[in-house]
């Protein structure tokens, strides 16, 4: 079995969104863009809790390096109702999540079954060329991961760029400009310490989009494996309720060994991919604060920046990579959504193709050929009203 093309990932994303982004409009626009709007509140004030603890790191331990312990005590009572309400945010937004992913993945589904099931096309699929295998894969898995990860990345990535917009001023602030001699030179260096994160983090995503360019074909193909190994099972379980003549149980159980040695190649392929990504992202994650300490020891052992400037400084440093490195964190994720996206996307190119066969009409374009025509959206609307 050969990998799956994902060189055409554009146009099958605007063929796969066009199906989906349905759950944003009509009938179902108000619970929908409710929901919304409430993830949107709730990384927002989130992210105003995150802000405003950087700050109380920064008093605390300034209290801590004067020895001042009535100010301890006084930090020490406002820290419980920022955790709290932290602790409450995070419940809040795991709320709002999972009930969009949810309603999404239900309607999703409903509209993919109706396609499929109308006018019995499931059994003119046979007919119709592409990767469409296992549609019953697709509608039930890949719908699933479909709608379960964009959730979680559009969250996720509206929350670092909100962050980094935040924390780019504070780091700016605190830090201020580096003046270093270079000869009989002074050169002095604005808003190092932003300049800095934005090389450190740069660098990895870098090495995460190089190393890890591969994984998205892979995981499709992974998917792919899986589904032919459930289907070749499903048939050799069928087989059991008859009785099969001379020949026809080994015929039958040979698939079944067969798509899962493909299975487990693919998976190989899978671990090795993923030990790469791993070896960049913890590397990311264990080196972030000792490169904030590096780059704020300087005006630390000056006397131009206090204890609490530090450790403010390095928690907004390690913030901000964060943010940056929303890439590096997310990436198998990112490929994961990818591959399924595509394999639904691939699912309903095929079943524009039996509707403009039905209809005689012509199909719908390839991957290649843009964007979705008119009688494929006139097709998902007369499905709406069916679900």
């Amino acid at each position: 079995m050969q990998q799956s093309d994902t060189s055409q990932g554009g146009p099958l994303f605007w063929r796969f969104w066009a199906c989906a982004s349905g759950f944003w409009e009509r009938k179902h626009a108000s619970v929908s863009w409710a929901l919304t709007v409430a993830l949107v509140a709730i990384a927002l004030a989130q992210i105003a809790v995150q802000y405003r603890l950087n700050y109380w790191n920064r008093d605390f331990f300034n209290a801590l390096e004067r020895r001042d312990a009535a100010r301890l005590w006084d930090e020490a009572w406002l820290f419980a109702p920022l955790a709290a309400l932290s602790i409450l945010l995070s419940v809040g937004s795991v709320w709002a999540r999972m009930t969009t992913q949810r309603k999404w993945r239900e309607w999703l589904t409903k509209r993919l079954l109706a396609l499929w099931l109308k006018d019995d096309r499931y059994r003119a699929l046979k007919f119709v060329t592409g990767d469409h295998q296992n549609a019953e894969y697709r509608i039930c898995v890949d719908a699933r991961i479909a709608t379960d990860a964009p959730v979680d990345m559009a969250i996720g990535l509206f929350s670092a760029f909100t962050t980094a917009a935040v924390f780019t001023g504070v780091l700016w602030t605190i830090g201020g400009s580096l003046t270093i001699s270079v000869g009989v030179h002074q050169l002095t260096i604005p808003g190092y310490l932003v300049l800095g994160v934005g090389l450190f983090s740069f660098s990895f995503t870098s090495a995460t989009l190089v190393i890890g360019r591969r994984l998205p074909a892979i995981i499709q193909s992974e998917n792919q494996a899986e589904a032919e190994m459930l289907a070749a099972a499903s048939k050799v379980r069928e087989s059991g309720e008859h009785t099969p003549r001379a020949g026809e149980e080994l015929a039958q159980r040979s698939p079944v060994w067969l798509a899962l040695r493909q299975v487990l190649e693919r998976w190989r392929q899978i671990c090795w991919q993923l030990m790469r990504t791993t070896l960049v992202s913890q590397m990311d994650l264990l080196l972030a604060p000792v490169f904030a300490w590096v780059l704020c020891a300087p005006k630390y052992l000056a006397g131009t920046m206090t204890l609490g400037e530090l450790t403010q400084a390095s928690a907004a440093f390690v913030t901000l990579q964060m943010a940056f490195n929303w890439l590096v964190d997310n990436f198998q994720r990112f490929s994961d959504w990818r591959a399924a996206t595509n394999r639904v996307a691939l699912l309903l190119l095929a079943l524009d193709q039996v509707e403009g066969s039905h209809e005689g009409l012509p199909s719908y374009p390839p991957p290649h050929a843009g964007t979705e025509t008119e009688g494929a959206l006139r097709q998902e609307k007369r499905a709406e009203s069916q679900a």
